[in-house]
């Protein structure tokens, strides 16, 4: 069975930094991409960022680009998403997810974790 957990989450004051992890099995984090999205408060869940297989290649939504990063840990079977320089703005759950190809889009994420809550006080 495949299970993704995250955590990491919590209360930070504008202008802080805050890391997620996420730990997975061993057989999808070897082949598969994986990804963070987010849920803001009565808005659509939305693409963050995702990390190919190998940790080769990533993609950012522009509004987290050079504030965000994500990296694939293989030691560990763990994806982290480290975050600093956040704002009221980035206030939302926090899913981790894994797809067979690197994207951005949702419906290509196969395996959901249940979200850990993130929020920015200003």
């Amino acid at each position: 069975q495949v299970q993704l957990a995250e955590s990491g989450g919590g209360v930070v004051q504008a202008g802080g930094s805050l890391r997620l992890s996420c730990a997975a099995s061993r057989d999808i984090f070897s082949r598969y991409a994986m990804g963070w999205f987010r849920q803001g408060p009565g808005k659509e869940r939305e693409f963050v960022a995702s990390i190919r297989w190998d940790g080769g290649l990533a993609y950012y939504q522009d509004s987290v680009k050079g504030r965000f990063t994500i990296y694939k840990d293989d030691a560990k079977n763990t994806v982290t998403l480290t975050m600093n320089s956040l704002n009221p703005e980035d206030t939302a759950v926090y899913y981790c997810a894994a797809a067979r190809f690197i994207s951005r889009a949702e419906k290509e994420f196969e395996y959901w974790g249940q979200g850990t809550q993130v929020t920015v006080s200003s």
